[in-house]
């Protein structure tokens, strides 16, 4: 699902997805523009991103208006249930930003927060060659899934039908981002032959 970012809760993964686009395989997307808040130029803004409090961070974001790509500095933020309310330097009215509700904001990758060890952005994971730990190759791995309890990872094989694998501990052994592979364990019935 493009857009969504991903934890694998046992694992301990996070990952955030990067967004397609000219330019954009630099930025990874930490939110989109949901509605105005109030009349000086506050917005709404739904995460993407698995941490909310990163938004206090945040010195600036690019947003992507579909036709060009703006640098806009955070002057403020709070928080209202899932949302972040964040206020833009040098926008102080509601019919300067009401027009980009819908927009998706980005950060550039020297200001994404720091990863720890065992965590990755999706747009890294993606592509990646998937083999069993017998060896056996599988495919490549071209989605990850939101599912609640623990993400999936969709790997696309070579007679065209997917794979679905829980991205738990259990089934991920190792990724290799400098190989671009990752090695998993299929639990029974993951797999049909």
């Amino acid at each position: 699902m493009e857009g969504q970012d991903f934890v694998g809760m046992e694992w301990g993964v996070k990952i955030e997805w990067m967004e397609r686009g000219i330019g954009m395989e630099e930025k990874l997307r930490v939110g989109v523009i949901a509605s105005t808040h109030g009349i000086k130029g506050e917005v709404k803004v739904f995460p993407t991103t698995d941490d909310l409090e990163r938004f206090k961070s945040l010195k600036q974001v690019v947003l992507d208006t579909g036709k060009e790509e703006v640098e806009l500095e955070i002057e403020g933020v709070k928080f209202f249930k899932k949302f972040a309310i964040v206020k833009f330097k040098g926008i102080d009215n509601i019919n300067d930003i009401e027009k980009y509700k819908g927009k998706e904001l980005y950060v550039t990758r020297e200001n994404a927060q720091r990863l720890r060890r065992n965590e990755y952005y999706i747009a890294d994971l993606i592509g990646m060659k998937v083999a069993e730990d017998s060896g056996r190759y599988l495919g490549v791995l071209s989605n990850v899934i939101k599912t609640g309890a623990n993400d999936v990872y969709v790997v696309e094989m070579e007679d065209g039908k997917e794979l679905l694998i829980p991205a738990i501990k259990q089934c991920i052994l190792d990724v290799d981002m400098e190989k671009g592979e990752m090695k998993v364990h299929l639990l029974e019935g993951l797999l049909e032959e």
